[in-house]
């Protein structure tokens, strides 16, 4: 359908062609605006741009390729229709080059005008929902989230749908996914963004001073409560209240929360007196809310009173190449965090990325590049560099047989299983209590002989040992201040 509203300037200096072009456009444009040659054309573009613009080629002051070129050059928003007595094949090809959408040749009817400015008009609209979804889907950044798959596209909109209610809102995703980022950028996307975002992590804090937490309590209340003490629920007033991991909270306290959230009102621990506060609470869980709902561990009346605008965070391992995004952006501010070199990842690091299944989430790429820029240096990260279990080669899950000095032994473990694994070698050779080694030297003989069968790669060795690199690192700088490496 038509827009009722659409603007259109008509450039035509024969006064009444131009009378009967505005007649024929009457019952679809409420707004056009004549004028009679090419600078008066310019004026109207630079005091505001009309939707359409009908431009005649013949002006008396100027060719109306020129207005058109003009045009085209500010890439102005509107669709351009040339009128001309005078048209040829040339003429309509140039036309089209600098962008006009058609080429009307007088005299014509004015079912052809205002068909044409119809499409002219749906072609617009459509450019702008074009534009609108280019915008929300090409968003690699979200306030604090990165990525651009298609998932946290969806995250995103309703991120930008859901800031501007009141209405209560229920996160849930595996940990890591990012749950406390998504509950500040709904805050910082709404209209209470200028007032205070205040979290708790309800499986953080003991469960007798929970209550506390949340809504505070007065002098001599407790013990240890030497004075009053404002709760999360008062220094949030006007602006959002976040409960992390709430399918923590003891029952009695679920009650509580439920009369708070109906009420808006709450009483101090030890107090007398109701407070009342304005708010927006949103919420969070790693668990199946309903799953604690039927098992009787979360109350339902409160499930459904937090339920309202459900968010789900997909894990990392569901967002397509977001993956590469995130440890590209993390390498970078690490690395100049750390004073290191890196600037990228090769290609076969980052397929080992890709391809890793990721189950501690966005928390754990962090953990992983944060190990890489540390222990290592350079402009590329190989998969060398890459830690236990994304640098270990398939097919070692068990470490390899390593020779400790006297007879043949695993190491495994962070400081004991290598003396273990040699004392079941020592054992079958059945040696005599003289060529048993020191547990130290045990472990050290190990550490050593897995380096070298790694070539010097630490986190590598680290990895057939099945240990972290920062136990072989830390061992090492011990041995080393004792004399013994």
């Amino acid at each position: 359908m038509p827009a009722r509203s659409t603007p259109v300037l008509l450039v035509e200096d024969t006064p009444s062609l131009a009378r009967v072009y505005a007649e024929f456009l009457k019952k679809d444009c409420t707004s056009v605006t004549t004028v009679e040659t090419g600078a008066a054309a310019l004026e109207q573009l630079a005091d505001g741009v009309p939707r359409i613009v009908l431009l005649d080629l013949q002006l008396p002051d100027m060719h109306g390729m020129d207005v058109l070129k003009r045009i085209s050059a500010q890439a102005l928003p509107c669709a351009v229709i040339i009128i001309t007595a005078h048209g040829s094949v040339g003429v309509a090809v140039e036309a089209m080059r600098y962008g006009a959408y058609d080429f009307l040749v007088k005299p014509f009817s004015a079912e052809r005008l205002t068909v044409t400015v119809r499409n002219a008009m749906e072609r617009l609209r459509l450019a702008q929902l074009v534009d609108s979804f280019e915008k929300d889907l090409g968003r690699s950044r979200y306030h604090g989230f990165l990525g651009s798959s298609l998932a946290m596209q969806a995250v995103y909109r309703i991120i930008d749908s859901a800031a501007s209610s009141r209405a209560t809102v229920f996160i849930t995703g595996e940990s890591g996914t990012g749950k406390e980022v998504c509950a500040e950028a709904i805050h910082r996307q709404s209209p209470r963004a200028d007032r205070p975002f205040i979290a708790i992590n309800c499986g953080a804090i003991p469960k007798d001073l929970m209550e506390s937490e949340i809504f505070g309590h007065m002098k001599g209340s407790f013990t240890g409560a030497v004075a009053d003490r404002e709760g999360a629920a008062a220094r949030a007033n006007g602006g959002t209240l976040f409960l992390d991991e709430i399918c923590e909270l003891a029952p009695d306290l679920q009650t509580k929360l439920l009369r708070f959230i109906q009420t808006g009102t709450f009483t101090p621990v030890g107090g007398s007196r109701l407070e009342k506060v304005d708010l927006r609470i949103i919420c969070a869980t790693n668990r199946d809310p309903l799953r604690e709902v039927e098992e009787g561990r979360f109350r339902e009346d409160l499930y459904y009173r937090l339920h309202v605008i459900p968010i789900h965070l997909p894990p990392l391992r569901e967002r397509e190449d977001d993956v590469l995004e995130i440890c590209r952006q993390f390498l970078t501010d690490y690395a100049r965090e750390e004073g290191k070199g890196f600037v990228r990842f090769s290609p076969a690091a980052e397929q080992a990325l890709r391809t890793y299944h990721w189950p501690g989430n966005v928390r754990q790429v962090q953990n992983v590049v944060r190990n890489i820029v540390v222990l290592h240096d350079g402009d590329t990260v190989t998969p060398a560099m890459l830690p236990a279990p994304l640098g270990a080669p398939a097919g070692t899950a068990a470490p390899p047989a390593v020779n400790g000095g006297n007879g043949h032994g695993s190491a495994h473990g962070s400081g004991h299983g290598g003396g273990h694994a040699n004392a079941q070698g020592s054992a079958a050779q059945a040696p005599s209590p003289k060529t048993v080694k020191p547990l130290w030297e045990v472990e050290r003989d190990a550490i050593e002989e897995a380096i070298a069968a790694c070539d010097g790669n630490i986190p590598r060795a680290a990895a057939l040992l099945e240990i972290s690199a920062s136990t072989i690192y830390r061992k090492r700088l011990a041995w080393q201040a004792e004399g013994k490496l």
